[in-house]
């Protein structure tokens, strides 16, 4: 079984930046590639980007593709999102997910533990 808790959620202004921190425990961290999804009000879960369990590879959602971070500290047990050049539209609530499936999806399918969320609202 494996524990994931976010925090660092907050308003921000948009064009501003913002860091998410999600702490695994219960399992071996540098065995689970972990992900970051989002969901707005009233719309589906959506894939934000994701990190290999070494952190040698990521992958990221194009709505987000060089503005927004991922990076891990194995060490630490912790993932992070680093958010910059915020917009209003992506004020959503933030899930951090794990995977043991030695894939780095963007499909929630494959992945099998979830944190609870933390919300991120950008005004503009």
């Amino acid at each position: 079984q494996v524990q994931l808790v976010e925090s660092g959620g907050g308003s921000v202004q948009a064009g501003g930046s913002h860091r998410l921190s999600c702490a695994a425990s219960g399992r071996i961290f540098g065995t689970l590639d972990m992900a970051w999804f989002r969901q707005a009000s009233g719309k589906e879960r959506e894939f934000v980007g994701a990190i290999s369990r070494s952190g040698g590879t990521t992958n990221y959602a194009d709505s987000v593709k060089g503005r927004f971070t991922i990076s891990r500290d194995n060490a630490k047990n912790t993932v992070y999102l680093q958010m910059n050049s915020l917009k209003p539209d992506d004020t959503a609530v933030y899930y951090c997910a794990a995977s043991v499936a030695a894939m780095i999806a963007s499909s929630a399918k494959w992945y099998n533990y979830w944190g609870q969320g933390t919300q991120v609202t950008v005004s503009s």
